[in-house]
């Protein structure tokens, strides 16, 4: 699969309103190109891949909205919309919030989001100029199975 393929199959993958296999996403992810910090700066919106993950839903349901990288080290990792319509930082959620570090992720460096209060790592590949594709990983994910998600780059 080249660059181009994996766009296509990750936008299929995308729309899919069944399960999607992490065999699927990893064929995707390993082709897509690596990201610097400085290029994910932003407002970004996200969804998820439904994979059977424990976490699948979770955020939907606790009003996830996405992810503020202001910069580097100052990162908001689970932006939520409140009852009233208003984005905020659940900082008790997440327990803090995080900063971004250049880290390797299987054989490659690339932009991570590293969570102040909790064992976790969000990486990022590009899929275009303005989505990028998550895997979340951490203490007690072992090899997998990882969290698969996508941000889309807000637009003033």
């Amino acid at each position: 699969m080249d660059v181009e393929e994996a766009r296509a199959r990750f936008a299929v993958l995308r729309g899919k309103e069944s399960a999607v296999s992490a065999e699927e996403l990893d064929a995707v992810w390993a082709v897509l190109p690596t990201v610097r910090v400085e290029e994910i700066l932003g407002e970004w919106q996200g969804g998820e891949f439904d994979t059977g993950h424990p976490l699948n839903g979770t955020l939907q349901k606790a009003g996830w909205y996405g992810k503020t990288f202001a910069a580097v080290h100052d990162a908001q990792p689970l932006m939520m919309r409140g009852a009233d319509g208003e984005l905020y930082s659940d900082t008790e959620m997440g327990k803090g919030e995080a900063s971004l570090w250049m880290v390797e992720f299987r054989g490659e460096v690339t932009a991570t989001m590293v969570y102040d209060g909790r064992p976790v790592f969000d990486h990022f590949k590009a899929v275009d100029d303005h989505t990028l594709m998550g895997v979340m990983n951490g203490k007690g994910f072992g090899d997998g199975p990882f969290y698969y998600f996508f941000l889309e780059r807000v637009r003033a």
